[in-house]
């Protein structure tokens, strides 16, 4: 298995995890929030990740899209606008980042909070950041021996 489908199906698990508890049918859109990079083969990367997950998650995301810090388009504002857009009644934002550094912690925590005055009748929420997901350890193990195959 590719460390792309690893990242997919690890990414898609925690997520499932992450909101299982919250009952009935809305219409959820996630946003998978990345840095962003000049070099436009890494967003490139992002976007192809994203497309994975959306065809992993099934039913459980109305949409799944990806948006970026900065250095890229869509930003974190218009990702969330086009999940609205697309008829989101909860919008689950889930950082892409390894560590709970200042962008983590600060930054996108931030950018959620602009949108969401703007639409107070949509819950948005923040996922745990990739790096602090349970299923991490297990990934990182499923990588690494990957390599030895």
């Amino acid at each position: 298995m590719s460390t792309g489908a690893l990242n997919a199906r690890y990414l898609t698990g925690s997520l499932r995890d992450c909101f299982q508890e919250s009952g009935g049918q809305v219409n959820r859109a996630l946003l998978i929030v990345a840095h962003g990079s000049r070099r436009e083969a890494s967003n490139e990367e992002i976007r192809r990740l994203t497309e994975r997950v959306r065809a992993e998650a099934g039913n459980s995301y109305h949409s799944v899209i990806c948006a970026f810090l900065e250095l890229a388009d869509p930003s974190i504002p218009a990702g969330i606008e086009q999940c609205i857009t697309e008829g989101a009644e909860e919008v689950v934002v889930l950082p892409y980042f390894l560590s709970a550094g200042r962008h983590v912690s600060l930054d996108i925590p931030q950018e959620v909070e602009v949108t969401q005055r703007k639409h107070p009748g949509v819950r948005i929420s923040i996922a745990p950041y990739l790096g602090g997901a349970d299923g991490i350890s297990a990934m990182l193990l499923d990588c690494a021996a990957e390599d030895r195959v």
